[in-house]
């Protein structure tokens, strides 16, 4: 659980740091744009080295960013395996295993979902972990400014989805916390079969609930110790400003983005 990345961030003085939310949310969007167009590796190979320029231009340990691939571990073999194995009658030359057998078509198929999934991750975590939770909340709620106009309370919601998004390696911390607790009182987690595993983490949800509720209610109560009135505009002490390396980024990697994902 402690390879979860997304919702941690890590400060550091690199040029991504530097740059303004809103161009690393428009990044991220554009990102998300070109991994679900393009239909060839040959693309991915293209976003990966923009990836890992990105990366490199963090300043970010390369292990902290891809750690949340372990985390989608088991989503990437059950992609693989549900794309790569066929049941039924197995084709001339196929590799049979079992009632099984293997789809040579549907494994590259499979690993391209599968490679999809990672460079999104890895999008994903990259843009958390050089990005602090107040200027993620600010650069959320100045892109749905817009939506005000329509009675929505783009404050409010900035400020859940912000909060939701910090609550995650929470609940993972809290999670093993619970779990290392009752190991030490003489429960098994890794005994029996998947069944018998999944009830034995039965015990664990109450203790975890009960635990997040707890942050949820000092969370709520230092906020209001600190003044904060849903739906009220509030001052901030850094205002966010669009420099001219921002712009340079989004019209660079937007460009990039939209040219893969119409040419590839």
């Amino acid at each position: 659980m402690r390879g979860l990345s997304i919702g941690q961030y890590i400060p550091a003085d690199s040029f991504v740091h530097r740059l303004d939310p809103r161009t690393k949310l428009g990044g991220v969007a554009f990102l998300t744009l070109a991994l679900f167009s393009v239909r060839r590796f040959e693309a991915f190979a293209l976003i990966g080295a923009m990836i890992a320029a990105s990366v490199a231009a963090s300043s970010l340990p390369v292990r902290s960013v891809l750690r949340g691939v372990k985390a989608v571990s088991l989503v990437l073999a059950i992609t693989l395996a549900a794309h790569a194995l066929r049941w039924g009658a197995a084709t001339e030359g196929a590799m049979a295993l079992g009632p099984l057998w293997f789809d040579p078509a549907g494994f590259v198929r499979g690993a391209f979902f599968a490679v999809r999934i990672v460079l999104l991750v890895v999008g994903t975590s990259l843009l958390t972990l050089a990005t602090s939770p107040v200027a993620l909340a600010d650069g959320l709620e100045r892109l749905m400014r817009p939506l005000a106009t329509l009675g929505v309370p783009v404050g409010d919601v900035a400020m859940m989805l912000t909060i939701a998004l910090r609550f995650i390696p929470t609940t993972a911390y809290e999670a093993e916390q619970v779990m290392v607790a009752q190991a030490a009182r003489g429960a098994r987690f890794d005994e029996g079969g998947p069944i018998r595993r999944a009830r034995a983490l039965v015990p664990v949800l109450v203790p975890l609930f009960v635990n997040l509720f707890r942050r949820a209610d000092e969370l709520a109560v230092a906020m209001e110790a600190r003044c904060y009135v849903s739906g009220r505009r509030r001052t901030r002490m850094h205002e966010l400003r669009m420099h001219l390396s921002d712009w340079v980024v989004l019209v660079v990697w937007a460009g990039a983005c939209l040219a893969l994902a119409l040419a590839m």
